[in-house]
């Protein structure tokens, strides 16, 4: 299960507090540990000692958090965190959505971004204004029939288990799909979690004409997190973010968590 060493990319600003309270929250479920980082550009002294006061800041944020913290030079911020993140061992980088964005949904920066389409670990998004509960509602597997999911249910079906989560599963009808075929599928997902855990997951078409309109006709939980595979054009052992699973991502009102390929 991913939480076992998380790390969160914080920058001072609002988002980078909202990842660092989903980090905390995070660990305290699973009794992984925790690292701080701050991502600062070479060649910049000034920026260096910025870095230095941003841990401070996020150290105090904390409180008696028990967390590592660690200032890192890279030309981005997103391939920072991923190199660090692989250096570490962490399973798992948090960050938060850039600035501008509606309260409450995930804006997309260069820092996720770059995470989103190339790092070697888990990546999860905290929503803008985030506030994490004491621990999850329910785990929701976004699943369409392909590989990569197969292997996610799974994976997730175990996170779920270890929790003591309830788990649903969910396919989009965006109305270009035979539903009969969409619901077998989903059938089968459900079996194969069964199959595996012994957990009887939820599950759940969401009809609409596009990714936002499906995803508001299903009821979403407080503390509810939702998971994405990575797509199948996905380099092994790295996080790729299809357009629809994007577009989930985008209009989700949770936390989400995208998994890399071959996720083990």
């Amino acid at each position: 299960m991913i939480g076992e060493h998380v790390i969160v990319g914080y920058n001072g600003d609002a988002g980078g507090s909202d990842a660092l309270a989903l980090g905390a929250a995070i660990t305290r479920v699973t009794g992984g540990e925790l690292t701080v980082a701050v991502i600062y550009p070479p060649g910049s002294p000034g920026l260096a000692v910025e870095a230095q006061a941003n841990l401070a800041h996020a150290a105090k944020e904390l409180g008696d958090v028990p967390a590592e913290y660690m200032a890192f030079e890279s030309r981005g911020s997103g391939r920072g965190l991923a190199v660090l993140a692989s250096r570490i061992k962490a399973d798992l980088i948090v960050a938060g959505s850039a600035r501008g964005g509606r309260h409450g949904g995930i804006t997309i920066g260069a820092t996720s971004d770059h995470l989103l389409h190339l790092s070697p670990e888990a990546v999860m998004l905290a929503p803008s204004g985030y506030l994490p509960p004491d621990e999850p509602s329910r785990l929701t597997l976004a699943y369409v029939h392909r590989p990569q999911c197969d292997a996610a249910v799974e994976r997730v079906a175990r996170a779920a288990l270890r929790l003591g989560a309830p788990l649903r599963l969910i396919t989009l009808d965006l109305r270009t799909e035979d539903p009969g075929r969409l619901g077998d599928d989903l059938a089968l997902a459900v079996r194969l979690a069964w199959e595996t855990t012994g957990i009887e997951a939820e599950s759940e078409i969401a009809e609409g004409h596009d990714v936002a309109a499906a995803l508001a006709t299903i009821e979403w939980l407080p503390g509810e997190l939702l998971v994405c595979a990575a797509s199948e054009d996905a380099q092994p052992h790295r996080v790729f973010l299809g357009e629809v699973a994007m577009k989930v991502l985008k209009s989700a009102a949770c936390p989400v968590a995208v998994l890399p390929r071959g996720f083990s």
